[in-house]
């Protein structure tokens, strides 16, 4: 993999492309002072906002405060350098404020938002809503501080080309800001891979329920994503292997949501990477496979409750252990459910 491939997938790059294909969204570019914020992970202080409506309820404000003392603790031989540093003024970007203030209005009222390749998604946890819904400056900036994913971009987005350079980060990072729509419906979201400008393999992105009625669907949903990967995306994304989502509506739309770089930190859901590089290309593209979950003991356990940084260690008896072990369990537990009642049949 080659950084102008991992450049490619910056929604910065692709989006004027494929803006009639895709959700509507505004692109702001971000100055280096917030960068410095997103970065300084001593403190989980949000900015000043030079608006007085507050969106954030008292929940997330406790939760702050709490996580942010947990941050900020020193040793007694620190605590006048931890005094200076806790009274500091909070940060202000008011230029960058009004920028998404008033994008947020020309899309509706209510964005979710992404930085060049990632979205906040595992900061969800610490949303008043729970998700990616974010209606004014402050709950953009929340999510955005409170997600260790967002570390892959602003510091190890070349981490795995072969020919990066000293610097693993790009020259700018950019904000884009997705129209909310609360009708979207997970089942209907889809992860293309793509192996010498070759549709190879098609999954359903939420692997972790099955859904009955796009079984029933599943090949006119194939027809259509082939029939769009051939008329809209072939010709203008110019990388021979990479992955691309799309989401199917109900009336037989297919639009653009995200492209990825062909490599193993993207998500090959209900493929294998072994699968996904032993295909030459060569089949017939109406061949192409979709997969989607067809039965309860086919559910792949989804990690989808993040927590803070510090709770994700590797180690025996870590947090992150025990997240993997639940999960585990409740596979186990799911498949046993299945088997007796195809035992009961």
């Amino acid at each position: 993999m080659k950084v102008i491939e991992v450049d490619r997938c910056q929604i910065q790059e692709w989006y004027r492309k494929f803006k009639s294909v895709s959700i509507p969204t505004i692109i702001h570019q971000l100055p280096q002072s917030f960068i410095d914020y997103l970065l300084d992970s001593g403190t989980l202080q949000l900015p000043l906002s030079i608006s007085n409506e507050d969106a954030l309820p008292n929940r997330v404000h406790n939760l702050i405060d709490e996580l942010d003392c947990q941050l900020t603790e020193k040793s007694d031989d620190e605590d006048e350098e931890s005094e200076q540093s806790t009274s500091s003024p909070p940060p202000s970007f008011p230029d960058l404020e009004l920028q998404i203030k008033k994008s947020i209005e020309a899309l509706g009222g209510a964005v979710f938002p992404k930085l060049n390749w990632s979205s906040p998604k595992d900061a969800a946890w610490i949303s008043s809503s729970r998700n990616l819904r974010c209606t004014s400056f402050s709950e953009i900036a929340l999510l955005l501080k409170s997600s260790d994913s967002l570390v892959h971009d602003l510091g190890h987005a070349y981490d795995s080309c072969c020919d990066k350079k000293e610097s693993s980060r790009p020259s700018s990072f950019y904000i884009a800001l997705r129209k909310w729509y609360s009708s979207i419906l997970p089942e209907r979201e889809f992860r293309c891979f793509v192996r010498g400008q070759q549709l190879v393999g098609i999954s359903q992105r939420e692997v972790t329920t099955c859904y009955p009625l796009i079984l029933a669907e599943r090949g006119g949903i194939q027809d259509l994503i082939v029939g769009f990967f051939k008329d809209r995306v072939r010709m203008k994304f110019e990388s021979d292997d990479y992955t691309f989502d799309v989401y199917v509506t109900n009336d037989g739309r297919v639009k653009v949501l995200d492209f990825n770089p062909w490599a193993e930190f993207t998500l090959p859901l209900l493929f294998t990477w072994d699968e996904l590089e032993g295909f030459n290309g060569e089949e017939k593209q109406e061949d192409v496979e979709l997969r989607v979950v067809e039965r309860r003991c086919g559910i792949r356990p989804g990690l989808k409750t993040a927590v803070p940084r510090e709770f994700l260690e590797a180690g025996p008896g870590s947090g992150w252990e025990q997240v993997l072990t639940k999960a585990f369990e409740e596979l186990q537990q799911q498949q046993q459910q299945q088997e007796t009642s195809d035992d009961d049949h």
